[in-house]
């Protein structure tokens, strides 16, 4: 909802008086016609009039999401290092491939 009207100025526009349409209302305070209905239909969410998001699960929802991206950007970069430093643990001196390399006494396989 906008900041810039407050609480009152929705429920006057619920309680508009009979015969007086949202789009009227809303001409009336210079405001487009769906952005008033969107702003009473969010407030009648946020009062538990009507089932759907409230603004503050909303926010939570958001922050939320972010953080599970966050930490599944974390957790992939953790995994391709983990990935990384065990390439260099495969070649290590026990292997086979590494075998009488720098020992003077080990044959030499190149020739």
């Amino acid at each position: 909802m906008s900041k810039s009207y407050p609480r009152e100025f929705l429920r006057d526009a619920r309680n508009r008086g009979p015969g007086v349409t949202i789009g009227q209302f809303a001409r009336d305070f210079r405001v487009h016609p769906m952005t008033l209905q969107k702003w009473l239909r969010q407030a009648e969410v946020e009062d538990g009039t009507k089932p759907g998001l409230s603004s503050d699960a909303a926010a939570e929802l958001r922050e939320l999401k972010t953080r599970n991206r966050l930490l599944e950007q974390e957790n992939e970069a953790l995994r391709r290092a983990a990935a990384y430093l065990s390439q260099g643990n495969l070649l290590g001196k026990d292997s086979p491939a590494r075998e009488g390399v720098g020992r003077p006494d080990a044959p030499n396989r190149c020739r």
